[in-house]
């Protein structure tokens, strides 16, 4: 022991993950990989940092703002620590796979760092699990794909009360543009609109205010909601990206009808590159989201959709399995005694040196049971307290 000041005071946003929870992270993403990996989802995994250049070109530039910056000693040249995997996923999709069938069918998992956290969610440092389909988003199914898997993912981990709202964040700047609005006045619209700020929509615009109130209107379960925005008088882009939302809403409820979907037509924060059908997951009692997810363009403009979900906050809303039992194996028991009771099921705790209280030791190392006399004995755990 020492009586020194403790150095270890991390950064705002960053932190230690200790026992037990480090194990529980890891078996989580486990089980996230392998429910993905049942659909035909295969692992890549790209590196924590990349040249700047390349890190922010495409979708990545949408990050640009979240991401950490390091000079290379090696090249001299800026490097970017990733601050979101899809972009990544994207550039090997793009160059890597370029000749690989598609629909390609990736999944990832790895640590994340941002410049900044949020309100919700102050941890600027946090392991991103997630899926991408790349190459087949021209088809409905592609958006209800990963929609449901994540949605079965979330509930396989016994999370109740789970809610998945779909939006189409492209469609307010679609109607300001079918309907003429300049560039300055279409900003000023959608940060209003962002804001649910509905007072001031038509004010800045005759035209765009009533239709984009109508979207606002429009947020709440999704039957009501696509009759609501059935309602609107769209054209061009935005009636096609209404026709392809209610073709997506309705197979879903289809497929999955005990499913609580809702949509907001006028929602588009925090998805800075997303072009299409995009979806937020949420649990009840739970204020951050779980994952988000939707449609965007990959490498060389190839239609893609998928989802990241966030372990930071899937870990503080299920209920971890308990973990293998813990017995004290003292020191001198032979090693066949030990690989026995290991694939029995058994987490084994070495005793490195002959101890004269070995069950004090056991207990001392948090055991639940103890090898004496050639058996099995379970502690008595109140003695340790």
């Amino acid at each position: 022991m020492t009586d020194r000041p403790i150095k270890a005071l991390l950064p705002a946003g960053l932190e230690d993950l200790l026992p037990p929870q480090a194990g529980q992270e890891e078996g989580l993403v486990r089980r996230l990989s392998d429910h993905f990996a049942k659909y035909g989802y295969e692992l890549v995994k790209p590196p924590l940092l990349e040249f700047e250049d390349g890190l922010l070109e495409g979708i990545g530039a949408a990050v640009a703002d979240e991401t950490f910056r390091v000079m290379d000693t090696a090249s001299q040249r800026m490097m970017g620590l990733r601050a979101d995997i899809t972009p990544q996923v994207a550039r090997i999709a793009a160059t890597r796979l370029r000749d690989a069938p598609r629909p390609l069918r990736l999944a990832y998992n790895g640590e994340v760092l941002r410049v900044r956290g949020t309100q919700l969610r102050p941890q600027r440092e946090f392991r991103a699990v997630g899926v991408e389909l790349i190459g087949a988003a021209k088809a409905a199914m592609a958006d209800v794909e990963v929609i449901l898997l994540a949605a079965e993912a979330i509930l396989e981990l016994g999370i109740e009360d789970l809610s998945i709202d779909i939006n189409v964040p492209s469609m307010a700047r679609m109607i300001c543009r079918d309907l003429g609005i300049n560039t300055q006045v279409t900003d000023d619209l959608l940060s209003a609109l962002n804001r649910k700020n509905s007072a001031i929509l038509t004010e800045l615009s005759r035209e765009a205010g009533p239709v984009l109130l109508g979207l606002l209107d429009a947020a709440g379960p999704a039957k009501l909601s696509i009759n609501l925005i059935g309602q609107l008088e769209l054209v061009g882009e935005a009636a096609l990206l209404r026709k392809r939302l209610a073709e997506v809403v309705n197979l879903v409820l289809d497929k999955a009808p005990n499913l609580n979907v809702t949509v907001d037509p006028a929602d588009s924060r925090g998805f800075e590159y997303h072009t299409g059908i995009t979806f937020t997951l949420f649990a009840q009692g739970v204020r951050a989201e779980l994952g988000t997810g939707g449609r965007y363009l990959s490498g060389d403009g190839e239609l893609a959709t998928g989802f990241t979900l966030f372990t930071d906050v899937i870990m503080n809303t299920i209920v971890h399995p308990t973990f293998a039992r813990r017995i004290y194996v003292p020191f001198g028991v032979k090693t066949e005694i030990r690989k026995s009771l290991q694939e029995s099921g058994w987490v084994t705790v070495n005793g490195l040196v002959p101890e004269d209280n070995p069950t004090a030791e056991a207990l001392r190392l948090e055991c639940t049971h103890i090898w004496l006399v050639d058996q099995i004995h379970q502690l008595d755990l109140q003695t340790a307290n």
